[in-house]
C-alpha cells in the first residue's frame, strides 16, 4: 500500500520535483523504494530518523 500511494501522489507532481515519504522499518524499507526505482524514479535520501525512515524520491522525467 506505501508503494501504491506514493506513486499516485508522484504522478501528481512534475517531472524533477522530489518528495519525501516516511516509511516503517520492516518490509516498507525494504520494498518501496527499490519498487520506486523500478518504476523509473531516483533516490535522493534515505535516512534512519530512530523509529521510521524518511526517503526523498525525484520524479521521472516523463517518458516520451
Amino acid at each position: 500500500m506505501n508503494f501504491v500511494r506514493t506513486k499516485l501522489r508522484l504522478d501528481k507532481m512534475n517531472p524533477g520535483e522530489v518528495l519525501e515519504v516516511w516509511l516503517d522499518p520492516g518490509e516498507p524499507i525494504e520494498q518501496v523504494p527499490d519498487s520506486l526505482v523500478m518504476d523509473g524514479h531516483s533516490m535522493e535520501l534515505i535516512e534512519d530518523r530512530g523509529g521510521f525512515f524518511a526517503i526523498q524520491v525525484r520524479r521521472a522525467p516523463k517518458s516520451a
